[in-house]
C-alpha cells in the first residue's frame, strides 16, 4: 500500500503450470464486474480463453509482503514487443498502490530492454485509464477490446 509516499511492497514468484486453477479464480473475481457490464460474464468462456493463452513461463505471481498470492502477472516477448496480459489484482488488493508498483517494474524491465509493450483491455474496463496514466496509448479497438501499447522510455 501506499502510505504518505511509501512504496507498496510486493514481490514476484515464477508461475507454474500448477498454478492455473488458483490463478483463473483470481481472473473470475477482478474480472467479473467488468464482464457483467457488457453482458459477458460466462464462467466456461473465462476459463477457455484463460487456457488458451496462459503461459506459466511467462507468468509471475504477485505477492503480499507476508507471502500471500494477491495477484498475477504475464510478461514475455510477443511479435518484437513485450505483451503485457492476465494482469490481475484480488479486489481486495486493488486501489492501495501495489497494482501501480507491479506495472512500474514491468515498465522499468521494458526501456531497459528497449522494447515497447502491447496489451489489451475490454473496453468497458478501468483498466484502460490506469494504463493511460503509465503512458499507454490506444493503437486500435475491436467489438470487445482496446489494444494499447507503450513504446520504451514514455512515463
Amino acid at each position: 500500500m501506499t502510505v504518505a509516499g511509501v512504496v507498496a511492497a510486493f514481490a514476484f514468484a515464477p508461475a507454474r503450470e500448477a498454478d492455473f486453477k488458483r490463478l483463473f479464480e483470481i481472473r473470475l473475481l477482478a474480472m467479473r464486474p467488468s464482464l457483467e457490464r457488457i453482458g459477458r460474464f460466462d464462467p466456461e468462456r473465462a476459463r477457455a480463453r484463460f487456457r488458451g493463452s496462459f503461459r506459466p513461463e511467462h507468468t509471475r505471481l504477485i505477492l503480499a509482503p507476508t507471502g500471500q498470492l494477491i495477484g498475477c502477472v504475464a510478461f514475455g516477448p510477443h511479435d518484437g514487443a513485450l505483451l503485457l496480459e492476465h494482469f490481475y489484482m484480488l479486489p481486495e488488493a486493488q486501489g492501495g498502490g501495489i497494482g501501480s508498483a507491479v506495472l512500474r517494474q514491468l515498465l522499468a524491465e521494458a526501456d531497459a530492454a528497449g522494447l515497447p509493450i502491447q496489451l489489451d483491455v475490454l473496453r468497458e474496463s478501468d483498466a484502460k485509464r490506469f494504463y493511460e496514466r503509465h503512458g499507454f496509448a490506444e493503437t486500435h479497438r475491436d467489438e470487445l477490446d482496446i489494444y494499447m501499447e507503450r513504446l520504451p522510455g514514455r512515463a
